[in-house]
């Protein structure tokens, strides 16, 4: 018996070998490591770790034992969380709902600023665990009060499960302010990624809300805000860059909006889409609102392709302005309070952020801007990884507290 559990661990170490050595080597063909991020071989090692966490995430999900995102998490959830002394964080549920509030240790008699922050992810990774470092810092720096939503995600729940969380959430905390201490007229919304997204949508659900205080700013980083054009600019250039790169950002697009992942062509072409929607959109969409010096590095304009029906049938949740709030009407957009907006170049979502900058612009709302020249997707979540740790995530984290203190 002995034998034959040798031979077993044998082959299931030769096995591990072999994915790991595959998916290192597949990335050195395929990634693309730009030389302007600082760190080029601290990204690729990094990025391997995390496609080799997605492999094997896929391999344990064929063989029945959990999907994908559910070991994604578990992993990167396995790092004991770290406490600032000046910090006092605090796990509750608002419902069902579980949040993290941070409240900075100092007592004082005034009122507090309030973030309510939707972390990223794509649905797929991220929780209140990976953020928490982020949340910690942006509590201490700025002398504010921040709830963490911990929404739903993937497998079991996808869109609109997650925004709908967040509103909730949200909801209650503005409900209950004076609980917590924070003033009624400096609550802000934040979040990246996907919680960016989210963070927008939630703004726009409560810009007309009188039962309840306003929401007096939206922070939002390389936030997901639109997922109808797919070749824009910054798709073109930055597809094969990590963190998130074509091959997953289609995996979370696909699950999230749970449509089939066999539209990646379709989708990329344009052709999920009709003429009559482009037509509608390219107003805000077009590659014209984006400026000339952002398409020098490889961009190619394209033209959609004629409709595929049964693709437009399956993808057309696109358009629901809870997933694309980039597409929400002017008489909406332009209710919207001040904006800080914080951009990645080596960023495949880097073109959302500069289209609805321009949009919010053009409607009167006031924008701060932060362009990250050396940054990428996910560099703000590496801001607690020692190693792994990028500059540019310190100076994003700066940017966010400079634009709270200026409220």
């Amino acid at each position: 018996m002995w034998v034959l559990a040798l031979i077993f661990l044998a082959a299931a170490c030769v096995f591990a070998l072999g994915v790991t050595l595959w998916v290192i080597c597949s990335q050195f063909f395929v990634v693309h490591i730009p030389a302007a991020v600082g760190h080029p071989v601290k990204l690729r090692v990094l990025h391997c770790i995390s496609q080799l966490l997605v492999t094997w995430g896929m391999i344990f999900e064929k063989l029945r034992i959990c999907s994908t995102p559910q070991f994604i998490r578990f992993v990167h959830d396995l790092p004991p969380l770290k406490y600032d002394p000046d910090v006092v964080v605090t796990d509750f549920r608002f419902g069902t709902i579980p949040v993290k509030l941070y409240q900075p240790k100092a007592s004082t008699c005034t009122l507090k600023p309030g973030i309510v922050y939707y972390h990223g992810g794509g649905g797929a990774m991220g929780s209140l665990k990976t953020h928490h470092g982020i949340c910690s810092r942006l509590c201490k720096e700025s002398d504010s009060v921040v709830l963490a939503v911990g929404y739903r995600q993937l497998p079991k729940h996808k869109f609109p499960v997650p925004v709908r969380d967040c509103l909730v959430a949200t909801v209650h905390f503005l409900k209950s302010l004076d609980a917590y201490g924070v003033d009624p007229a400096r609550v802000v919304v934040c979040g990246d990624s996907l919680g960016g997204g989210i963070a927008t949508v939630v703004c726009q659900k409560l810009v007309d809300r009188p039962d309840m205080p306003r929401i007096r700013a939206q922070i939002l980083i390389y936030a997901s805000l639109q997922a109808l054009d797919l070749q824009t600019p910054s798709f073109q250039q930055n597809k094969n860059i990590p963190l998130l790169n074509w091959s997953f950002g289609c995996y979370c697009f696909s699950q999230y909006l749970d449509f089939s992942s066999s539209w990646q062509e379709v989708i990329m072409k344009g052709a999920h889409l009709p003429a009559k929607v482009w037509e509608k959109y390219r107003k805000w969409l077009g590659p014209e609102n984006i400026p000339e010096r952002f398409k020098k590095r490889g961009y190619r304009p394209m033209a959609p392709e004629p409709v595929n029906e049964a693709a437009y049938l399956e993808v057309s949740v696109v358009l629901d302005v809870m997933c694309s709030p980039l597409i929400a009407e002017d008489d909406v957009v332009s209710q919207l309070p001040e904006t800080c907006i914080v951009s990645c170049e080596y960023d495949v979502l880097r073109d959302d952020s500069l289209l609805y900058k321009k949009r919010l612009e053009d409607l009167g709302v006031p924008v701060t801007w932060r362009h990250m020249k050396d940054g990428f997707h996910g560099v703000l979540s590496t801001i607690d990884m020692s190693f792994f740790h990028f500059p540019c995530s310190m100076r994003i984290l700066n940017a966010l507290v400079h634009f709270m203190k200026g409220l």
